[in-house]
């Protein structure tokens, strides 16, 4: 049986996936752009997100412990939102020449890094203040590989050979 690439597709795919990719980037930088405007990035900033600040008399802003239905919904649409991005990414590298480890590494460490990025933030939610380092370790991992699997995935597209058919 013939392996068929992503690169091997008809000009017409390769550009669909490419403008896939992009408007899904925009998705995704949106979201990380969100996580940053919430203070999430740095440990205490997340947990602060989750759990409130109401403690706190000199913050800037008033932050509550968000309810459990809150974290439900946050938890629900994030799980499942991210795991058809990253669904959809692996199966297209899938289809990419690439180093065996790296395209297996592509396409199952996203669903790792779900897993424990939103876990763990229950977890912080719950009370266990540790899990915030796991959080964010996972949820960088969790960028860098979208960041990779999607430069990989334009390197193999070959926008740059237009459509050769008449």
């Amino acid at each position: 049986m013939k392996s068929v690439y992503i690169g091997d597709l008809s000009y017409p795919l390769r550009l669909m996936i490419g403008c896939f990719l992009v408007v899904l980037s925009v998705g995704f930088f949106t979201g990380i752009s969100f996580v940053g405007q919430t203070d999430s990035m740095t440990p205490e900033g997340m947990v602060e997100n989750y759990n409130g600040n109401a403690d706190q008399d000199d913050a800037m802003v008033m932050k509550f412990k968000k309810s459990p239905r809150e974290m439900l919904t946050i938890i629900h649409t994030h799980v499942l939102s991210l795991s058809f991005i990253f669904f959809l990414t692996g199966i297209l590298i899938g289809f990419s020449k690439i180093n065996r480890r790296i395209q297996i590494f592509l396409m199952v460490e996203p669903f790792v890094s779900i897993l424990l990025t939103f876990g763990g933030i229950y977890l912080v939610w719950l009370g266990y203040e540790w899990v915030k380092y796991i959080v964010i370790i996972s949820g960088i991992a969790m960028t860098i590989a979208y960041i990779a699997a999607v430069l990989i995935l334009f390197s193999r597209l070959n926008l740059h050979k237009g459509d050769t058919s008449s």
